[in-house]
């Protein structure tokens, strides 16, 4: 490891405002700390240079750029004049190698952004470099870089912390600290899958008595009955557990009940079965454990089956049987990242493990095409994979990716297909898909 002469980064701007707001947050990742001790390990097969001064290495050379500019401080400027918009880029030797663009969770603090948005460039640097490792060459194009404007930020950083006052006012001002509903319909034929927009049958609301909200519905089909398990989210405990409910014989379901309660929160009640058992692998990230639960009793009654990942922060984990594999693709929060924008792999030879990541992890840095939104879907012999758009907030819109390659060289996704409103359902966007047969379930936010 050597220092190299970074470009100065100039007095004010973002700079300035972090510096105020480090009385209240203290330290961040964006507060300047000493250097590590240098030193030299001799001739170097990747140079990793982010001091975004010119210098010339007899080694390929890596590089990142913040919002199209060269330096953090300006990228952070670019980023409050895209309103939190977001978009990294990693080159090797000029040439583009990975894109990301983290997704900001607190449009407030310019601190807290910059969490966000250096997690996730450590997390795309991360991806370049195991790719680089695996043998994976630099394409031939390259990027501009667009040049440093700083003269906005002085009246554009008023308008985004003005916006982020009034977001925060808003969410206090409201009935409940946030509001989800599950809707269901009974549908022949295409659905949101093969259509790509809302259209057809409309969607009933599950109700609720206010005292609670419902979310990440999943559909399983069980002896020629179909059950619906949801998160539910009472109020009085604040923290989520799961509910099932069964389908009436006049198409609509009943309250659900509570089929799986733990100390701490649950969500994304995955179902399935395998070799005669039914299973669920719920989200417990608060624990930083992935589990395993069995039925003993469908669909009232489960247990603790095998606890399949410890001390990981690992989100909607969403199951696939590849070849002689079983997979789980989710997101994984790292460090002062964001729990919903960094993809991840992991593969086993059996469903309890032994569970081990993907050598490319982490797969992506995207707040639109990571975190799974509903099990994989197979259709006319494609795969696809609903992925949670949170380009504008979180549980804004859901996206439908193809799986084009998934082995332990490589996994790779199409670009996401948004999936466009209609007549079905009336709130704005969706945050979950499943269909089992003729029901198909989304859920929405507010």
């Amino acid at each position: 490891m050597k220092h190299g002469a970074a470009t100065a980064p100039g007095p004010g701007g973002p700079l300035a405002v972090l510096a105020l707001e480090a009385f209240r947050f203290g330290s961040s990742l964006a507060s300047p700390c000493p250097p590590p001790p240098a030193a030299d390990h001799g001739p170097a097969d990747l140079v990793i240079d982010l001091t975004s001064g010119p210098a010339t290495y007899g080694a390929p050379t890596l590089t990142l750029t913040f919002c199209g500019r060269d330096s953090f401080s300006a990228g952070l400027a670019q980023m409050v004049a895209n309103g939190g918009r977001t978009d990294l880029a990693v080159s090797i030797d000029g040439a583009v190698v990975a894109r990301g663009r983290p997704m900001i969770q607190d449009r407030l603090w310019l601190t807290r952004a910059s969490d966000n948005l250096l997690a996730g460039a450590i997390s795309l640097i991360m991806q370049a470099v195991a790719r680089f490792a695996a043998g994976e060459k630099p394409a031939a194009t390259a990027t501009p870089l667009a040049a440093a404007d700083r003269s906005g930020f002085a009246w554009r950083y008023p308008l985004f912390l003005g916006k982020g006052v009034a977001e925060r006012a808003a969410e206090k001002l409201a009935h409940s600290p946030f509001y989800w509903q599950v809707a269901y319909r009974r549908i022949d034929g295409p659905g949101i899958a093969e259509t790509g927009k809302l259209d057809g049958p409309e969607f009933t609301v599950l109700p609720d008595d206010g005292q609670r909200f419902y979310a990440d519905p999943f559909v399983f089909e069980h002896d020629g009955r179909v059950y619906l398990f949801v998160e539910e989210f009472p109020y009085a405990s604040g923290r989520g557990i799961i509910s099932a409910s069964e389908l009436r014989e006049d198409g609509t379901f009943a309250t659900p009940q509570p089929v799986l309660e733990e100390p701490h929160h649950l969500s994304y009640p995955q179902v399935f079965a395998r070799d005669g058992e039914i299973y669920m692998i719920p989200e417990s990230a608060s624990t930083r454990e992935l589990v395993l639960y069995r039925a003993e009793q469908f669909p009232g009654r489960w247990v603790r089956d095998t606890v399949l990942m410890r001390d990981i922060e690992i989100n909607d984990a969403t199951l696939f049987e590849a070849g002689e594999s079983l997979w789980l693709i989710g997101t994984q929060r790292f460090g002062h990242g964001s729990a919903s924008d960094t993809m991840v792999a992991y593969s086993a030879p059996a469903l309890r493990g032994p569970w081990l990541p993907h050598g490319l992890n982490p797969l992506a840095v995207d707040h639109a095409a990571a975190r799974p939104g509903g099990a994989f879907i197979r259709q006319d012999g494609r795969v696809l994979l609903p992925v949670q758009d949170g380009s504008q907030t979180y549980g804004g819109g859901l996206g439908l990716m193809r799986l084009e390659r998934l082995d332990h060289g490589d996994i790779r996704f199409s670009p996401p297909r948004p999936i466009l409103p209609g007549p079905a359902w009336k709130c704005k966007g969706i945050h979950t898909l499943n269909r089992v047969g003729g029901v198909e379930v989304v859920d929405s936010c507010g």
